[in-house]
């Protein structure tokens, strides 16, 4: 009998776990604004995402990541720059940093994935700015 409801009792936190556990997030995703394809993947044991294409580039705007605090990164090409890194899942979202190249600024950033769209937030402090991506197949 003891064995049983500990066996219970097993199952029930596995389901809790279960039900927390953050929906995936890797894929395709088009920025707000319709800007760009930034494409999540794993890369070694957390994910990443980096920029797959411009979409809409800014007119008269830089194609490379010339705000880069490193001056021998500015020249990268915006596709294929990692924007996403070291993600990971916190139970009920995934935890890691966003890189803006408008910027050259690095944020601690918190993804969400809800259906087909995507919660964005870059964080300094408290203090967090959203973005709404959607899912593209």
């Amino acid at each position: 009998m003891k064995h049983k409801a500990l066996f219970a009792a097993a199952l029930t936190g596995l389901s809790a776990t279960a039900a927390t556990a953050a929906e995936p997030i890797a894929g395709r995703w088009l920025t707000e604004g319709g800007q760009a394809i930034v494409a999540i993947k794993p890369c070694g044991p957390n994910l990443c995402g980096s920029i797959e294409r411009v979409v809409k580039p800014t007119p008269g705007g830089p194609t490379t990541d010339a705000k880069n605090p490193n001056p021998a990164l500015r020249s990268r090409p915006y596709v294929g720059l990692t924007i996403l890194s070291d993600f990971k899942n916190s139970g009920d979202d995934w935890r890691g940093q966003i890189y803006d190249p408008k910027s050259g600024k690095t944020y601690r950033s918190i993804l969400k994935a809800e259906g087909g769209k995507l919660d964005v937030k870059g964080c300094v402090a408290v203090f967090c700015r959203s973005q709404t991506w959607t899912r593209v197949r």
